[in-house]
């Protein structure tokens, strides 16, 4: 290693580099702002992971049975065992995928679970010498920091394109209504194909899952977090789908009365108002009418129905749970059972 000086913006300041830099940085003074090296560590960060990642990025088309094509997504894979993760809009309903692999093979593919709640879909393909990725730690993603997204927008195979991690926390709802919470939003370029491909950071690990675009908006992009697909993974791997419980109501948020609010102590000011309430299930078993409003599941506020989805998971299938519900100015308490939903 070598300091050397190097004139940036009129003064001198010493910078250490390595001998492939060399040259480099000779060439510094004469670059605007002298940004040569922190261009070139970007690069390097950049082209790193992608020859981590790169070759286990996929094309996934979906065809029908006579060979049309209906439409191309990405997807990566996960296991050495032939796994792929992808978007479930991609596959979804699909009677027939077709895989391509980096290094340009075609192997038997088929879907092994989809889940549209949460907009992921897992692939199996049938191939040896296989290079899964290495997936990261949401919980760990900061805003401001390097975001890479492959893909296949367009059908252009191992496209790459660069930016920032936006912002984090974001929802969007999945064509089934559901909210898909903790949304990372990035400025890295996404277009149709994309969706599957994924969000890599500068250390090679796949943060996210790429799935939307606002249009006609430009650099706001999303992925769905990689500790949400860890998670919804390994349930359609095991599985093939995401137990959750229902208990079969529709419904609308509603603001509650302020007098009934401080009568009854409640801890939110808005429920759910039951518009209906579906034959047989555990809704009209539990006595629930239409016109109660919903304001507390198993202990747990219901100020909206994204929270009654949110408590409405597999652990409370063929479990008794109580259901706190305003029935015009009096307040009940239900035992309500709800039980397996069935799949989208």
């Amino acid at each position: 290693m070598k300091t050397r000086k190097i004139d940036v913006a009129g003064a001198a300041h010493p910078v250490t580099v390595s001998g492939e830099q060399e040259g480099l940085v000779a060439g510094a003074a004469s670059v605007p702002g002298g940004d040569v090296v922190l261009l070139d560590a970007y690069s390097r960060a950049v082209i790193r992971s992608v020859d981590q990642v790169g070759p286990s990025v996929v094309n996934i088309e979906v065809r029908r049975p006579n060979g049309d094509r209906l439409g191309s997504g990405s997807g990566f894979i996960i296991t050495p065992d032939g796994f792929v993760l992808t978007n479930s809009h991609v596959v979804h309903g699909a009677e027939r995928v077709e895989v391509t692999l980096a290094d340009g093979r075609h192997p038997d593919a088929h879907v092994v679970g989809d889940d549209p709640h949460t907009d992921l879909a897992v692939v199996r393909i049938y191939a040896p010498q296989l290079h899964p990725v290495r997936l990261g730690d949401s919980r760990n993603v900061r805003v401001g920091q390097l975001a890479i997204a492959i893909g296949n927008p367009y059908g252009f195979q191992c496209t790459v394109t660069a930016g920032v991690v936006s912002a984090l926390g974001r929802s969007f709802r999945a064509k089934t209504g559901r909210l898909i919470d903790d949304v990372i939003q990035t400025d890295a370029a996404l277009n149709p194909g994309n969706s599957g491909g994924p969000l890599v950071n500068s250390r090679g690990e796949v943060i996210g899952v790429n799935t939307a675009v606002i249009l006609p908006a430009q650099g706001i992009c999303f992925a769905i977090a990689i500790d949400t697909a860890k998670y919804v993974a390994g349930w359609l791997i095991k599985d093939g789908k995401i137990p959750r419980s229902f208990i079969g109501v529709g419904g609308q948020n509603v603001p509650l009365h302020r007098r009934l609010v401080r009568h009854y102590r409640l801890t939110v000011s808005n429920g759910v108002l039951v518009i209906a309430v579906a034959p047989a299930s555990p809704a009209q078993r539990a006595g629930l009418r239409e016109g109660d409003v919903m304001v507390d599941f198993n202990g747990q506020p219901v100020p909206s129905i994204d929270a009654l989805h949110k408590l409405l998971t597999a652990d409370r299938i063929g479990v008794e749970s109580p259901l706190t519900v305003l029935r015009g100015t009096d307040k009940l308490s239900l035992l309500i059972t709800p039980q397996e939903s069935a799949q989208f």
